[in-house]
């Protein structure tokens, strides 16, 4: 199963057990814009810095964390540069207007003819499959 993540859905299960094991399932094939794959890391970082100063893990368990999501990354997501998509920017906007900076998940959902995995209700109603992280799970039990 073809599945375009977006940055939100993306960043949260880096940041689990489960959700690493999840992105890692030889029953999904996971692509995302170069655009969301720089927010993530970038908003790893920031999340994995603002845990450790709350004292929820060590300075050493974070850098372990983020080289981990990094290899999940790199080994588990095939990254769609802007070059295949951008010409599809103007009917991904129109999309979902409430959140413009989204338009390239959709833009690579369409170029694949492929579902979007998010929490983000913006996409609900884009006119692209849309799948839960629960209904996702579901469906992968049945596989």
């Amino acid at each position: 199963m073809d599945i375009v993540i977006d940055a939100n859905v993306l960043v949260a299960e880096l940041l689990r057990d489960r959700g690493r094991a999840l992105l890692k399932s030889n029953e999904i094939d996971l692509f995302a814009a170069e655009k969301v794959v720089e927010e993530t890391r970038h908003e790893l970082v920031k999340r994995v810095k603002k845990m450790q100063e709350a004292n929820r893990f060590s300075e050493a368990v974070g850098e372990q964390l983020l080289k981990l999501a990094t290899e999940i990354i790199d080994i588990y997501i095939s990254l769609v540069p802007l070059s295949d998509y951008s010409s599809l920017e103007a009917e991904a906007k129109k999309r979902i207007p409430r959140d413009l900076d989204d338009w390239h998940t959709i833009a690579v959902s369409l170029t694949l003819e492929a579902a979007i995995w998010t929490e983000d209700k913006d996409f609900f109603g884009c006119g692209c499959p849309v799948w839960t992280t629960e209904t996702l799970l579901i469906q992968l039990e049945d596989i």
